[in-house]
């Protein structure tokens, strides 16, 4: 129910964490779910079933590995796997660093490489390094630490 009123009604554009949540919002009629965890490779199949079920099932991609692993797995019927860049601005847990000369690369595999296998559909980073704040002031700036490297690192 929460889900739902956060999304006004339409049971699109959430993000979860684990795939067990992902089956749970689908079978709820959720149809526009972001798995925020770059896709590991004994989840795939589970992953390729999402997103054939539901109309946007999206993915974190981190590395060229994950790159390679959806372009060698790809959809039956036409479907396409709807990726997220993963970027790492300072929380240490899964993402690529915007300045790693690799993320670039990386972002424009994905954008210029097999786009009707794999779509690029955004930057994404998580501000985990906020969970040992001790005040709002310590988050704010790392929200704008994180916004900062997120737009320039999409500038580039």
């Amino acid at each position: 129910e929460g889900a739902e009123l956060a999304t006004g009604g339409t049971r699109r554009g959430i993000v979860v964490s684990t795939l067990a949540e992902a089956r749970f919002f689908a079978a709820g009629g959720f149809d526009d779910i972001l798995y925020a965890f770059p896709v590991p490779r004994w989840r795939l199949a589970e992953c390729s079933e999402l997103a054939q079920r539901l109309q946007a099932f999206q993915l974190l991609v981190d590395s060229a590995q994950g790159l390679e692993l959806l372009l060698q797995n790809p959809l039956p019927g036409g479907k396409r796997w709807l990726v997220w860049l993963k970027l790492d601005c300072g929380n240490g847990r899964a993402g690529i660093r915007p300045t790693d000369p690799e993320a670039l690369a990386l972002a424009r595999a994905v954008a210029q490489g097999s786009p009707e296998l794999v779509t690029l559909v955004g930057v994404y980073a998580h501000c985990g390094n906020t969970y040992g704040c001790r005040d709002i002031p310590a988050i704010q700036a790392i929200a704008r630490d994180t916004t900062a490297a997120v737009l320039e690192f999409v500038t580039a």
